[in-house]
């Protein structure tokens, strides 16, 4: 949990930002505080994360756009550019090695339990179609609703379906896994 609220900190001080001033400074502050993020990241374990880097580049491109043509369409891209980047990842990842992405990241958190091949493929692709359809869904909003719709629907909307999904993962591996046992 304390790795989600730490993750959050830039969306929700974008949020807050958005709407005390608006869409321009809530870009100047997300790419401020997605820079420190990352480098509070690296000062404590001397190692960059490749998902927050590639968050901080897309938002420095798309936010840098944004505020360069003062278009707001263009950091409305940036979540469904990292969404669909992440679906291209984790679709990778089942053909590449033994292991996906997904089973290299969750298998240690398992405490020993083993689940089969085709359950961690299966895992694997309900993370690449859910990446698939929030940038979907997420792009769809930005063309479709005001600049202030997408911002609430970027902080409840996404952070909602992202709970709910890990949730039904949870269940869907806790059914796997008790079986097992």
């Amino acid at each position: 949990m304390n790795r989600f609220l730490y993750d959050f900190v830039p969306v929700l001080l974008f949020f807050a930002v958005f709407h005390w001033y608006g869409i321009y400074s809530a870009t100047i502050v997300g790419i401020i505080a997605t820079a420190l993020q990352v480098i509070v990241h690296y000062l404590r374990t001397k190692k960059f994360e490749g998902q927050q880097l590639l968050t901080l580049v897309v938002f420095v491109v798309f936010g840098g756009l944004t505020l360069y043509f003062h278009n707001p369409l263009f950091v409305k891209w940036k979540p469904t550019v990292i969404f669909w980047i992440m679906s291209a990842v984790f679709l990778g990842s089942g053909f590449v090695g033994k292991r996906s992405l997904l089973q290299r990241m969750l298998e240690g958190g398992l405490q020993g339990a083993e689940l089969d091949r085709r359950v961690w493929r299966q895992l694997n692709w309900m993370w690449v179609i859910f990446f698939a359809l929030l940038g979907g869904i997420n792009i769809y909003v930005a063309y479709h609703f005001s600049t202030a719709a997408w911002v609430g629907f970027k902080f409840y909307g996404i952070t909602g379906l992202l709970l709910l999904f890990c949730l039904v993962q949870a269940v869907f591996l806790s059914r796997h896994l008790s079986d097992r046992r």
